[in-house]
């Protein structure tokens, strides 16, 4: 076992610029309190340089650094940082705005990934599909555009779609054509040469559109066609995303025989009151029993239904788990306090307009999500590009809770990392711990790291924190009793930006507890106009389970995964210090009441290839 004394965890020395929160969180000590009052001017690092070697032991040494509001900062170039931001495996186009996955597939042997992209400019407009195909999900070819807007039902506008492979081998799509007045009309397109495994020409039916707005549905509050499946009476099903009553959100049911013309039931599929617009609505079979994927087709005796919205109002993706009545076309939540829009969420970061599709190769459910933006555009102008897609990920039933999806990263992921990996075993984390990790360059990671935390002393503690919340909290510069301890990413030496994945646990008044997983991006840029949220949930964590996390950080996105993936955070981040060779990992203990010891194994990931097609 290795371990290090005592090292005291900084104050942050900027927390005027983080949102304050809208409440007090119960335990925190009145002394913390005037602790953090009185340094927060002050910042001192007194901190152990943890150095792996193949034995896996520590050594240290100490290091001091001078308050930083009175050091020289050696300033990094705003040209060095915009360029830094572009990820090295995360896919996105060479330029340009990028938004909605859509219609991804599986097609003689091809993954097909079409998206939302303005090939003119790096803010939303002249939305067309980019396509682009790969044979492993994580690198990619590029190709011509596969539909843009040229007839009068889409011409501002070919949104969002989904694909549909039918048994035959017919493939086709159906999205959302936005109109001249910005009306949401339902369109129909398929290949031209089904033969192409490539699918590189796409030709829109002559009869569009196929769907128009329904009596006392809004011409804006109809839209993201889903892929279709057959019922038990032999009628394929197609559900979109709608509101009524301006407050209650929707997915509306159609029925059809020839995919040109539906009919729509005279019941939702479900509705949630207070949600409002539902947005690129999916409805999948999860297996309570087995890790593999189900297709819709599939009708497992005891599966579970995940249905899932993104909530045009808050922009977040939401699921929820229940029983869909094949017969009826009506889906119930299996508890109904966590319902569509009110309860779990796909990504508790900067994730949306997320859609899954079915992998036969493998036999995996696939989730793709793009991730935002939260500088200025002015910001994305300049480096001539915004927004990117996630990592693809797998979605399966939590078997063990049966609550929760479990979400992790493809296993093509892996063939990225360096063949040998940093680690560390057994750090141990006294109270106020930070410990700098040595892994050179830390801007292409994936990461492992498990925390183990005294049982017997948890159990033990008995001050109660029933109002802690992640987005409400102070981040991870609040200390209390239990947390918070976890990983830094993307720190420059001087901590002066610091992006922080921590797990707080906050106890009940009955004694029990509750573990949360956050991210804290208040200090994360120097700049003062992008996003700096501290984003989070809690996490289900099992008797006798250790507290484990895996990062993926890839320049200015880091993709966080707690307890195998029931939990997942996006954190989209702009440092103007903490790039190239001075970005710097750190492991940290902030609790006031625990020694925390944790285990690394840290990777470094090479680039996906990202080329246009070899013609």
């Amino acid at each position: 076992m290795a371990s290090t004394p005592t090292t005291p965890l900084i104050t942050h020395n900027d927390l005027e610029q983080r949102p304050e929160s809208s409440e007090s969180p119960p335990g925190r000590s009145s002394i913390v309190k005037i602790l953090t009052g009185l340094f927060v001017s002050i910042l001192v690092l007194s901190s152990l340089a943890a150095i792996p070697h193949r034995k896996t032991h520590l050594q240290s040494t100490t290091v001091d650094i001078e308050p930083s509001t009175s050091r020289p900062v050696e300033v990094v170039g705003a040209d060095d940082s915009i360029e830094w931001q572009r990820s090295a495996y995360h896919f996105q186009p060479d330029k340009n705005f990028i938004s909605d996955p859509d219609g991804p597939l599986y097609y003689k042997g091809w993954y097909h990934l079409f998206y939302q992209y303005n090939p003119d400019s790096a803010i939303w407009g002249n939305i067309t599909w980019g396509h682009a195909v790969s044979k492993d999900l994580i690198n990619w070819f590029h190709l011509p555009l596969a539909m843009v807007p040229d007839h009068w039902y889409d011409i501002q506008g070919v949104m969002t779609g989904s694909a549909t492979i039918l048994p035959n081998g017919q493939i086709f799509m159906l999205y959302s054509g936005n109109a001249y007045d910005l009306s949401q009309l339902q369109c129909l397109a398929y290949p031209k040469n089904a033969s192409d495994p490539l699918l590189i020409e796409w030709v829109k039916y002559e009869g569009n559109p196929i769907l128009f707005p329904p009596p006392g549905v809004g011409l804006k509050d109809f839209r993201d066609p889903s892929t279709l499946w057959i019922g038990p009476d032999g009628k394929y099903r197609m559900v979109m995303g709608s509101k009524h009553n301006n407050t209650i959100g929707c997915a509306l049911i159609y029925h059809t025989t020839n995919f040109t013309h539906f009919e729509l039931l005279d019941e939702v599929l479900h509705s949630v009151q207070g949600t409002g617009m539902w947005e690129c609505v999916d409805l999948y079979p999860v297996s309570t029993t087995e890790t593999n994927g189900l297709d819709m087709s599939n009708h497992e005796s005891g599966a579970k239904y995940v249905l899932k919205q993104s909530g045009d109002e808050d922009r977040h993706d939401w699921y929820a788990i229940g029983t869909y009545d094949v017969v009826h076309d009506k889906w119930y939540p299996d508890d109904p306090e966590m319902d569509l829009g009110i309860g779990l969420r796909y990504d508790y970061g900067k994730f949306y307009a997320s859609k899954t599709f079915y992998d036969p190769s493998k036999k995996r459910r696939v989730l793709w999500g793009y991730v935002g933006e939260t500088d200025p555009q002015k910001d994305d102008l300049e480096k001539g590009w915004a927004n990117i897609l996630n990592v693809p990920r797998t979605v399966v039933l939590d078997t063990k809770t049966q609550s929760n999806l479990i979400q992790w990263p493809v296993e093509e992921t892996e063939t990225l990392r360096s063949e040998e990996c940093d680690e560390f075993k057994d750090v141990e984390l006294r109270p106020g711990s930070l410990v700098p990790l040595d892994v050179g360059s830390a801007t292409q990671l994936d990461i492992s790291a498990s925390f183990e935390v005294d049982e017997a002393l948890l159990g033990a503690t008995l001050e109660a924190d029933v109002l802690f919340n992640c987005t409400t909290s102070e981040g991870s510069a609040m200390r209390g009793v239990l947390g918070p301890f976890g990983l830094v990413v993307l720190a420059d030496s001087a901590l002066s930006e610091q992006t922080p994945v921590y797990f707080y646990i906050a106890k009940n008044l009955d004694g029990t507890s509750r573990t949360y997983f956050c991210a804290d991006e208040s200090r994360s840029s120097k700049l003062l106009d992008v996003g700096k949220m501290v984003y989070g949930s809690s996490v289900p964590v099992l008797q006798g389970e250790n507290y484990n996390m895996r990062l993926l950080v890839d320049h200015s996105i880091v993709e966080s995964f707690a307890q195998g993936g029931r939990t997942v955070i996006t954190s989209r981040v702009y440092p103007t210090m903490a790039i190239y060779d001075a970005a710097k990992v750190f492991v940290f203990n902030n609790a006031t009441g625990i020694t925390v010891k944790a285990s690394l194994k840290i990777w470094k990931m090479g680039g996906a290839q990202l080329n246009p097609f070899p013609f």
